[in-house]
């Protein structure tokens, strides 16, 4: 089970970028990678074209690209430093009285729910 999900903020540990942080954008589980909001920004090169009203395409666009899993970390919601991720199970009682399990994620710094 990944421990950074899409829509987590996280903080950059290591590499060209180090210290800045960004929402998730994109996670990549089958290849350890995830991508971030504003973090290993890359130009690439499309091919120039026109539009159906005429007007350009293409040209030089900065674009993220991804970054290896191990190099982020999740920020703690309630103290905004990074922190570990863990798991609980949590049981929620229902409307007709049966018990549920649910998986939830914690801030290991801090103790509080990650979303």
């Amino acid at each position: 089970m990944a421990k950074i999900k899409k829509g987590d903020q996280v903080l950059v540990i290591a590499g060209r970028d180090k210290g800045k942080q960004g929402q998730v954008l994109e996670v990549m589980t089958d290849r350890d990678r995830v991508i971030v909001e504003g973090v290993a920004r890359v130009k690439r090169h499309k091919k120039v074209g026109q539009s159906q009203r005429g007007g350009r395409t293409g040209g030089i666009e900065t674009v993220e690209s991804s970054i290896h899993i191990s190099n982020v970390m999740v920020v703690d919601p309630e103290t905004k430093k990074p922190t570990r991720v863990g798991h609980r199970i949590d049981t929620i009682e229902q409307e007709d009285g049966r018990a549920r399990e649910v998986r939830v994620r914690y801030a290991k710094r801090s103790g509080k729910d990650i979303a």
